[in-house]
């Protein structure tokens, strides 16, 4: 499914792979799609059940991490806030999340020097403005992890990487730290 097309919900974002729906001022459905996104660009190609796995893994970690960082979940239930023709649309691949302002920051820990992070180390031998070791070849393993956050970019544009003192500015000091 790359978006479900007959939900009554109103559609108020689609992004690379989730599309978020309007239930109330307070509350939104997120669907995870079977879209591929790589390199910041949807592929033609999507994979199937891809959202029902991405939904698992995402509600896995959310739940097993809620005694530390507050989330998004409500803890409504899918089947309360679509009608039952529309659940198989979305079952499995669908949360009940708060209405919150997004984090215009995309979070990455990088372990290998690999993608963006390998284009900008080859210039100029950091990443994010962290120095590198030298000499190190793509795909290498980092002496250890680094935190590289990049902007979370529109559909169609391309993520860019900043440094953690661009986050700061972005997204303020008490959130980044």
């Amino acid at each position: 499914m790359t978006t479900p097309s007959a939900l009554s919900l109103k559609k108020i974002y689609s992004g690379k792979v989730r599309d978020l729906y309007e239930i109330d001022d307070r509350r939104m459905l997120m669907v995870a799609t079977d879209r591929l996104s790589a390199f910041d660009v949807i592929l033609a190609e999507p994979i199937p059940e891809k959202g029902k796995i991405l939904t698992a893994i995402s509600n896995f970690w959310f739940d097993k991490l809620k005694h530390l960082v507050p989330n998004h979940f409500t803890g409504d239930k899918v089947e309360d806030v679509v009608s039952a023709a529309e659940l198989p649309l979305v079952e499995g691949r669908a949360v009940v999340a708060k209405r919150l302002k997004p984090v215009a920051v995309e979070a990455i820990v990088r372990g290998y020097i690999v993608g963006s992070g390998w284009k900008e180390y080859q210039k100029s031998g950091t990443v994010c403005g962290i120095p590198l070791p030298a000499g190190l070849k793509e795909a290498a393993k980092l002496p250890q992890p680094i935190f590289t956050p990049s902007t979370k970019a529109a559909v169609g544009d391309h993520d860019e990487n900043i440094s953690f003192e661009q986050c700061e500015a972005v997204i303020g000091k008490e959130l980044a730290a």
